[in-house]
């Protein structure tokens, strides 16, 4: 069976999961395979940022990233429609984020901003069919699932265009399902990662999944951001890295210069896994945000999807805060502010180039094996 860096084409098995097209083009570029993390688009905004990226890499491969959960609200009915979910939405946790952000002093969004409408994260299965309906009509060649094991309709789709299909894991039952459903390669994400992420260190789930989906490609995913990392990883049975946290501090990251400020000075104990954000659990940067929703007298985060739809409008007032003249880290949008970060975020402490990391991650990932190799005596001599 051939490896990943067969199945795409490209010189190293470093696949970076980002929200920014920049830098999906420059991972791209560099060797490695960008994937756009469309879950938060909206269709028209979907249509730019590929049509820009097929433009920028032409032939070269990027990815796709997006949900599709079997279990949320309204999910027997294939998912309901915004207006029906934001009926559910609980006076009560309203009024909490109100008073919320009214005591850290962050103000209203102004009435100019860009309607938010209908936004938040796109859970269901008629959400992302319209996702994968463009994604197919663009140059992707890799789609994939952060939640959830693809439909049979999405797979046969994405084969026919001659698109590799993956979906993460975050237990061995849940790689056997993907395998089962003709997933092409699996994403083993381990207890560090940022984002949605199981409760299984990378040590123990890479190699159980490994084992569990044999000959189907891995790619280990979860705290790697350097070569030795990666080495791990490989050395594990993953022919391929997933990596997220690493790319937010690059300097083509879309994130601003505040919350990557704040990144930068974070360890890897900064992160808790939180449902505040989502309704699954996903890891965070800590924050007064995710401190405030494990309070015993403040309301219990919603079920998917509706406490994302709830945290959105609150979400943006923060991320405006963050970029208000004369933000400081004393600043309450600064205080609440939070972003889906893993462990790794410890080891990132400057601001580099995406290509620099994927450089810096092939040749950390040569010396690591060459250190095991002369420490087990099949150095030169």
């Amino acid at each position: 069976m051939p490896t990943v860096t067969d199945m795409f084409g490209i010189e190293f098995p470093i696949f970076a999961f980002t929200h920014c097209r920049d830098v999906v083009v420059a991972v791209s570029k560099a060797g490695g395979l960008g994937v756009l993390g469309a879950a938060i688009h909206t269709d028209q905004r979907l249509e730019i940022d590929l049509a820009w990226i097929d433009e920028q890499l032409g032939d070269i491969p990027y990815g796709v990233d997006l949900m599709m959960p079997a279990n949320y609200v309204g999910a027997e009915k294939g998912g309901l429609a915004r207006e029906s979910l934001e009926e559910l939405i609980p006076e009560a946790h309203k009024k909490f984020l109100d008073d919320l952000l009214e005591q850290a002093g962050v103000p209203e969004l102004s009435s100019d901003a860009p309607s938010a409408k209908g936004r938040g994260l796109r859970y269901s299965q008629k959400e992302a069919r319209g996702i994968i309906d463009i994604a197919l009509e663009h140059k992707a060649r890799f789609l994939v699932s952060a939640l959830g094991t693809p439909p049979a309709y999405v797979v046969e789709a994405a084969h026919k265009k001659g698109i590799f299909v993956g979906a993460l894991a975050g237990k061995r039952s849940h790689a056997v399902r993907h395998k089962d459903a003709q997933v092409d390669v699996i994403i083993a994400q381990s207890y560090e990662a940022g984002g949605h992420t199981g409760d299984i260190g990378g040590m123990v789930l890479i190699p159980e999944i490994v084992d569990a989906v044999a000959p189907t490609p891995v790619l280990g995913a979860g705290g790697i951001g350097n070569g030795r990392q990666m080495a791990a990883a490989m050395a594990l049975g993953a022919q391929g890295v997933w990596c997220g946290t690493v790319w937010l501090t690059t300097t083509e990251s879309e994130l601003d210069r505040m919350a990557k400020d704040k990144l930068l000075a974070a360890d890897s104990s900064s992160t808790v896994r939180t449902t505040s954000m989502t309704g699954k659990h996903a890891r965070f940067l800590r924050s007064r945000w995710t401190d405030e929703w494990e309070r015993k007298d403040t309301p219990e985060p919603l079920k998917t999807p509706l406490q994302s739809i709830l945290a959105y409008n609150y979400l943006r007032r923060i991320d405006r805060g963050m970029k208000a003249p004369g933000v400081t880290p004393e600043s309450g949008a600064y205080q609440l502010y939070t972003y889906p970060t893993g462990q790794g975020i410890g080891e990132q402490n400057s601001l580099r180039s995406a290509r620099d990391v994927v450089r810096d991650m092939a040749s950390g990932y040569v010396e690591a094996v060459a250190c095991l190799n002369e420490q087990l005596g099949y150095g030169d001599g």
